[in-house]
């Protein structure tokens, strides 16, 4: 694996999002197989990739919406995804925001180490190259909730990122393993989960079901064995709306 070059900017602008950024306990590494996997968590707003990025064990990648990588499209995106929700009074502030921010998301995310994801017949771009990085002996990263609510520790999962591992074994004959990881900000803490193969025998459908519904059970096992706490979400909303972890008889299903 070659160590990616990167300017004397980003290298700074990393510097200082360290600083200011949560430290975070890692455990439960033991469930992380040795060489390439995928590492699938909740997003937790900013928190889930700035985490991803530095404490990710071992060289690894991330999925990154390609939007962001791109200077003409980075405004409308980032005010569309991270703040179209915000009140009507204060929403100028925001739009204003996602202007000024363009630049740094252009030399961060085209610095760090991400793969674009684009949502439309450019993902196969997406899943190749992702399948060679795996082939190289990283690991990726994905957080792959959408709007609609599972529970309230994390959001559905758009199930499609697990056509990852058809792709892979298609190229490698081998059958990839996804890893769940739930991001506590409150806590301070990053925990992997029990890990799940994928089955190369198996329709993809019921496949892409099983593994995210393990993923989404495991996640939420992990927060609701944690100490009662305040959950960050993937929407950005209120931080007064943020819902908190509940008892393990609230969840039938895990």
């Amino acid at each position: 694996m070659e160590e990616k070059k990167t300017p004397l900017t980003y290298r700074i602008l990393i510097f200082f999002i360290k600083l200011f950024s949560p430290k975070y306990e890692i455990t439960g590494t033991e469930n992380i197989p040795e060489g390439p996997c995928i590492i699938a968590g909740n997003h937790s707003q900013m928190y889930g990739p700035i985490a991803a990025e530095f404490y990710t064990p071992g060289p690894h990648y991330i999925w990154c919406e390609a939007e962001m990588m791109v200077k003409e499209e980075v405004q409308e995106y980032a005010f569309r995804d991270f703040w179209s929700g915000k009140p009507g009074y204060i929403r100028w502030y925001f739009k204003l925001l996602s202007y000024l921010i363009v630049p740094i998301s252009v030399l961060l995310f085209n610095n760090a180490h991400t793969i674009g994801v684009r949502h439309d017949m450019r993902v196969i771009g997406t899943f190749r190259e992702t399948v060679e990085k795996l082939r190289q002996g990283y690991r990726v990263v994905i957080f792959p909730e959408d709007y609609d609510e599972h529970n309230n520790i994390v959001h559905d999962f758009r199930d499609k990122f697990i056509d990852t591992a058809r792709f892979y074994y298609k190229k490698t004959g081998e059958e990839l393993v996804f890893v769940p990881m739930y991001l506590c900000p409150r806590l301070r803490k990053m925990i992997f989960g029990a890990a799940v193969r994928f089955d190369a025998s198996a329709p993809i459908d019921e496949e892409r079901l099983r593994i995210a519904d393990h993923l989404m059970d495991e996640i939420t096992r992990i927060a609701i064995e944690l100490p009662e706490h305040v959950v960050v979400p993937y929407p950005n909303i209120p931080k007064k709306d943020y819902p908190r972890s509940r008892p393990l008889k609230e969840y039938p299903h895990v």
